[in-house]
């Protein structure tokens, strides 16, 4: 699945990036989609952390402290969205 494919699913995703390597493939896959952080900034400007959040307008963000928690605690929602957990490989 695309990463804009996953900017149109209905809810907040999130998507885990375990390795590196992953990171920079799902970098490379970013920046080829057109994606950017949040405030316009290209993504290689900014290194990722091991959780994004990809919005549906093509930007990515990073994922605060209560995300992160939500992310890792199972819950099934994130500031009243349904919370979409993706492990990008």
């Amino acid at each position: 699945m695309s990463i804009k494919n996953l900017s149109q699913l209905k809810g907040r995703v999130y998507v885990y990036l375990s390795t590196e390597e992953i990171k920079e493939e799902f970098l490379r896959d970013a920046i080829a989609e057109g994606f950017t952080h949040g405030d316009g900034i290209p993504l290689t400007e900014r290194p990722l952390s091991n959780i994004m959040a990809v919005n549906p307008n093509h930007t990515l963000n990073y994922v605060g402290s209560i995300g992160r928690m939500a992310f890792g605690s199972g819950a099934k929602t994130v500031n009243n969205q349904q919370l979409i957990r993706v492990e990008f490989h």
